[in-house]
């Protein structure tokens, strides 16, 4: 499935108001805020660094500085967005990701309630949420902040594939580049709340 062909990215191009793009400067963000452009969907960008998306954006799309970390820079973000995609995660942060990646979910999902949005879309990890990894476990404790925040949540599964550029594929590159072969489970699990 391609960004934008979803049924959720479809129901909200269909709702009136702008959307929070969180995580615009990443991989799947950047091409997520493409689709919603050319959807003519009004978007705001939440990004730390502005500079990181001058030029990059349609004529019409808003840039606003904003942090997870930082719960009051995310007053601005919210104000006037029906929806809000999440596509933020800490595991290029300084000391414990998971711990940065709680407190943003928390902050991000505080910062809805009370702007009234109840849609956040999520982009969730594959795996039970038990013997997995301390990243794959963070994705299903943000999972689990952002689903008990909002009245009309929705995970996304993420793909199995992956860029260049994409944080995963960087970090799994080392171990693939030795392995001839490389077997799936047939019981991998999404942890969107599904069953």
């Amino acid at each position: 499935m391609r960004i934008g062909d979803d049924p959720v990215s479809a129901q909200m191009q269909q709702s009136a108001g702008r959307v929070l793009l969180s995580g615009a400067t990443g991989y799947v963000g950047g091409r997520l805020l493409r689709k919603l452009e050319e959807s003519g969907r009004p978007v705001r960008c939440m990004v730390r660094r502005p500079e990181a998306l001058s030029g990059r954006t349609a004529e019409q799309t808003e840039i606003v500085h904003g942090d997870v970390l930082e719960p009051e820079s995310l007053r601005e973000a919210f104000a006037g967005v029906t929806a809000a995609y999440y596509l933020v995660h800490s595991m290029a942060a300084s000391g414990p990701f998971a711990d940065a990646d709680r407190r943003g979910a928390e902050n991000f999902a505080a910062a809805a309630r009370r702007s009234g949005v109840s849609r956040i879309v999520y982009l969730g990890g594959l795996g039970a949420e038990h013997d997995v990894s301390t990243h794959l476990e963070s994705r299903h404790e943000v999972g689990r902040i952002l689903r008990e925040s909002a009245s009309s949540p929705t995970c996304l599964p993420p793909s199995t594939s992956s860029s260049r550029r994409a944080g995963s594929s960087r970090s799994a590159a080392p171990t693939a580049s030795r392995t001839p072969i490389s077997c799936g489970s047939t019981r991998v699990r999404l942890a969107c709340g599904a069953p």
